[in-house]
This record gives structure tokens, C-alpha cells and sequence, in this order.
């Protein structure tokens, strides 16, 4: 009986002992720990209005001392602005730190939003090797640091948005523009060309005339030289400036409004896909956001209205029965 006991004992404690958990080196731990505290300081920082606030004390008076390297003869200043140029570089290199390990072991999403990409490229243009010294290239990207501002900006930030946005519409709004400059411009050189060679001798200089009417301070001059070679030629710049304009114009600013729209839709429901199609329907998470929101703006109203007639009715009612009672 002992001897049958002892291997059973013996598989039953092996069986015991794999059962037990390996404890983690405590190395390994402690540095994961260290690293998770890290990054959880990097986010608090980064999300901190304090650590905002500094970095655009930093852009503007980094924006000041370029400002003052462009006057000749400083003098002693010359070295200390030098210094402060270097000072604010191992700022903003700190700041691009701090916020990519605020990602924590994802940094890859910190480029997945446009002015991240935009901030690191300005940021990591100064280890470029030619981009020392007093370069050109050097003082525009430094010019570009000021357009950082924009990020700490919800207002710039949509208007930013709805430029960029708007470039589809605005490049349909800038062939129709080219087509009619082109056909004005031709039809005042068959009407100008010969009378006054200045304003419409070719096409070149009819449509420079007609770009210029645009600002409409040359009109009263053009309209008084057209009616000495004829009274019907107002007609010309009548439509000229109806069209141009006033109609042009207004699509122009349409398709602005529209544009601004969006974008405002987009910031307002920005934390609610952040992805591009996560949810994998072929349409872009921008475009879902921006159906979201127009659907409970319809939704707000439908319930206005639907308020407005219940209150309706009740106040009716009310009059009914008063007028029984």
C-alpha cells in the first residue's frame, strides 16, 4: 500500500506544483510600473491647461525674438536671442515628448490626428542636417511655429478645418471664375482692343484689367471711357460686375458657410469616431459624424415643433373649457 501510495502522492504534487503560478521577475514589474506611472504624468500633463498655456507663452515669445532678428545691428542681443532660439527648441522638443508618451504604448495614434503630424514635423525639422546656421529654410520653419497657435484654438481650428475643407468646392468655384474672366476678358478686347490698347490690347492685359474691376475701384474710370466710344458698353460692365461679383461672390461664400458648417459638426462630435471607418461601412467616421449631427439637429427641431403644438392644443383646451365653464 505504501508503494502504490508513493507515486500517486508523487503525480498529485506534480500536478499541484504546475498549477502554481510563476511569479513575474520583480525587475520586470517595478519597470512596468515605473512606465505606467510615466505615462499616466505624460497624459495628465499633457491634458493640463497649465502645460497649454506655457507652450503658447513659449510659440509667442518664440515669435517675438524672431521678430527682433530682423532688425540689423543688436549688438550684445544678438547672442542672447541665439540663446533663447535654443531654449525654445529643447522646449517644444520636451513638449513633442511629453505628448507622445501620453499615448502610453500606442504613440502611433499621437499621428493620427492632422495638427499632431503638423507639430512634430515643424518641431523635428531642426535635426534636419541642412537646417543649421542662418538659413532661409531655417527662419521659415521657424515662421511656422507660429502657426502652431491654431492647435490651441478651437475657434482658428474650425476655421482652419473649413478652409481645408472647402478646397473641393472653392476648385470648382475657380474654373467657373476662370471661364467667365476668359469670355469678358475676350469680349472687351473685340470692344476695347482698339480704342484703348492699354486696358484690352490682348488677352493678357483685358483680363488684368477685368481682375482688377474685381476690387470695383476702377470701375467708375472704365465706365466713363466706355461711354465715350459708346453708352451701350455700361451693359458690358453692369453684367460684368453682376455676375463677377455679386454672383460669383456669393457662391464663393456658400460654399465658405457650408464648408464652416462641417467643420463645426466635426469639432462638436469629435470624440465620437475617432477612427477613419472603424465601423466598416465604406464611408469615412468624418462623414458618419457629420450625418449624426445633422440628424439630431433635425431631431431638436422636430421636438421644438412638436412642443410648440402641444402647447397648442393645452392652451386651446384650456380656452374650451373655460368657455364651457
Amino acid at each position: 500500500m505504501g508503494a502504490l501510495a508513493g507515486p500517486g502522492a508523487r503525480i498529485g504534487a506534480g500536478r499541484t506544483m504546475s498549477r502554481t503560478p510563476v511569479p513575474a521577475p520583480r525587475g520586470a514589474s517595478a519597470r512596468t510600473a515605473r512606465g505606467a506611472a510615466l505615462f499616466e504624468l505624460c497624459a495628465r500633463l499633457a491634458a493640463s491647461r497649465t502645460f497649454e498655456l506655457a507652450i503658447v507663452v513659449v510659440i509667442l515669445a518664440n515669435g517675438v525674438v524672431l521678430g527682433l532678428e530682423t532688425y540689423p545691428d543688436l549688438g550684445p542681443a544678438t547672442t542672447a536671442l541665439h540663446a533663447l532660439e535654443w531654449a525654445f527648441r529643447a522646449v517644444f522638443v520636451v513638449e513633442i515628448v511629453i505628448r507622445l508618451l501620453a499615448y502610453g504604448r500606442r504613440p502611433q495614434d499621437f499621428f493620427r490626428h492632422g495638427w499632431n503630424v503638423f507639430d512634430f514635423l515643424v518641431i523635428a525639422a531642426i535635426f534636419v542636417p541642412g537646417l543649421h546656421g542662418d538659413s532661409a529654410l531655417l527662419r521659415v520653419v521657424r515662421v511656422l511655429r507660429m502657426v502652431r497657435l491654431v492647435r490651441f484654438s478651437p475657434g482658428l481650428r474650425t476655421i482652419v478645418a473649413a478652409l481645408w475643407r472647402s478646397l473641393p468646392g472653392i476648385g470648382g468655384f475657380f474654373a467657373l471664375a476662370v471661364v467667365t474672366l476668359y469670355v469678358y476678358g475676350m469680349a472687351g478686347w473685340l470692344i476695347f482692343g482698339d480704342v484703348y490698347p492699354e486696358e484690352y490690347g490682348n488677352i493678357g492685359r483685358s483680363l488684368l484689367t477685368l481682375f482688377v474691376l474685381l476690387s470695383l475701384e476702377t470701375l467708375p474710370d472704365l465706365i466713363e471711357q466706355g461711354m465715350e466710344l459708346s453708352p451701350w458698353t455700361v451693359l458690358y460692365y453692369a453684367s460684368f460686375v453682376v455676375i463677377t461679383v455679386n454672383l460669383l461672390l456669393n457662391i464663393l461664400i456658400a460654399v465658405f458657410v457650408n464648408s464652416m458648417e462641417e467643420a463645426r459638426r466635426l469639432e462638436m462630435t469629435e470624440g465620437l469616431a475617432p477612427g477613419y471607418d472603424e465601423d466598416g461601412d465604406g464611408v469615412p467616421d468624418e462623414l458618419d459624424r457629420i450625418a449624426v449631427s445633422q440628424r439630431l439637429d433635425d431631431l431638436r427641431t422636430l421636438i421644438v415643433e412638436l412642443e410648440r403644438e402641444l402647447r397648442i392644443d393645452r392652451d386651446d383646451g384650456r380656452l374650451r373649457r373655460t368657455g364651457k365653464d
